[in-house]
């Protein structure tokens, strides 16, 4: 899973700085004065610093949700701010989304993996991304589940026709596929800071 966010520009190439009533004037970008860069610089590593909290904070909802599946922890991409620290402002965590053994262990992790993507509160598209792929794989898992218990049930009754009738494994076959489907359709969120 991917997240980035979207730090604001760290310098701006004129600074604009008062200069009595109504009246402004530029200054060459490395000479602004005194006054105005030091509250162009708190708010920018005040901005800096919300960016990194709600990364952070974005990743460790990751790692919470997808415990036992993490492969390699959160690794954030950092800026250094104007005041000389390192912000967060991207971050991963990598997890394993490979198959499980058996259709029910693929269906677990494919429910948790899809739990992981969506735990944090902003989920960025790539998360979505993963969801999706994480519910397609649910639906598999499900499929293959129906499959062999059809397959168990004509076994155990050589001869004879399924137990169950064909329209109602078709309607559990179809329910569990609408299922799968509409957990995948794409949501929409503002998102803000993480993107």
């Amino acid at each position: 899973m991917d997240v980035t966010a979207v730090a604001p520009p760290l310098t701006d190439p004129i600074s604009l700085t008062a200069k009595g009533e109504g009246q402004f004037r530029a200054t060459p970008r490395g000479a602004p004065s005194r006054e105005g860069a030091d509250r162009e610089t708190a708010q920018k590593v005040a901005r800096l610093k919300e960016i990194d909290q709600k990364v952070r904070a974005h990743e460790a909802a990751h790692m919470a949700a997808a415990a036992g599946l993490v492969v390699q922890g959160a690794r954030f991409q950092t800026v250094r701010g104007p005041d000389g620290k390192s912000y967060a402002v991207g971050g991963d965590v990598r997890i394993d989304t490979s198959p499980g053994r058996t259709p029910e262990e693929t269906l677990r992790k494919a429910e948790q993996i899809r739990a992981a993507a969506l735990a944090p509160a902003d989920p960025s598209p790539q998360d979505i991304k993963v969801a999706a792929q994480a519910a397609q794989m649910a639906m598999a898992a499900r499929l293959e589940l129906a499959r062999q218990g059809e397959r168990a049930n004509s076994a155990s009754q050589p001869g004879e026709e399924s137990a169950l009738p064909r329209s109602w494994r078709a309607k559990q076959a179809l329910a569990a596929y609408q299922e799968a489907a509409s957990s995948a359709a794409p949501r929409f969120f503002s998102i803000l800071g993480s993107a």
